[in-house]
């Protein structure tokens, strides 16, 4: 059986809620297929059906993009095997204090987490978080040695745009509130700094 989800004009995250209140209700029967407009709902709608263990394929047609998604046999919800940690970085400093100590704490910390091979899955930059994940960074080194690692650095999209900085990210993909909250309520353990 087929279900459309026509989030075609929706911003994020609501196409991906919309998207996750059908596979929420899909006992593996379903093609899924949701439609979008906007190159951020297609990405995001597309990490969604990996991360919930779902094949899918796209086709553009006059600017909209058909995801089509069907459950994959056998597949869990995408979540590793191992330790299942996600860091939540809300601002370039780390912790409070003066300016120059919060960037020599955050630089070592990103630093730190390179040598935890295998336990952290995600790291997601919100607020002023994203400058890090951004052209002129600089812990970049370390966040691109994460991500050669596997890590899935993931920058809020409405932040990158308040702050203008969406042409100028450098490292990992946009992400929005929703895929957020739940990467970091389905993790094994969560920190935020």
């Amino acid at each position: 059986m087929e279900r459309i989800v026509d989030a075609r004009g929706l911003s994020c995250p609501q196409p991906v809620i919309l998207t996750k209140k059908v596979m929420d209700e899909d006992d593996g029967s379903l093609e899924i297929i949701t439609i979008v407009n906007q190159q951020a709902a297609l990405e995001n709608v597309s990490k969604l059906a990996a991360n919930q263990g779902y094949q899918y394929e796209v086709e553009e047609k006059d600017g909209d993009f058909y995801i089509r998604m069907k459950k994959a046999q056998g597949e869990g919800t995408g979540v590793k095997e191992g330790k299942n940690i996600a860091v939540l970085v809300k601002s370039r400093l780390f912790g409070e204090g003066e300016e120059e100590l919060g960037g020599i704490l955050m630089k070592s910390f990103l630093y730190t987490l390179t040598e935890m091979k295998g336990d952290i899955k995600h790291i997601i930059f919100m607020n002023s978080g994203v400058f890090l994940t951004c052209a002129g960074s600089p812990v970049l080194e370390h966040l691109k040695a994460l991500a050669e690692e596997g890590v899935e650095i993931l920058s809020c999209g409405t932040c990158l745009d308040f702050y203008n900085l969406k042409d100028k990210l450098e490292v990992g993909s946009i992400t929005n509130m929703y895929a957020a909250v739940e990467i970091l309520t389905s993790a094994e353990k969560s920190l935020t700094i």
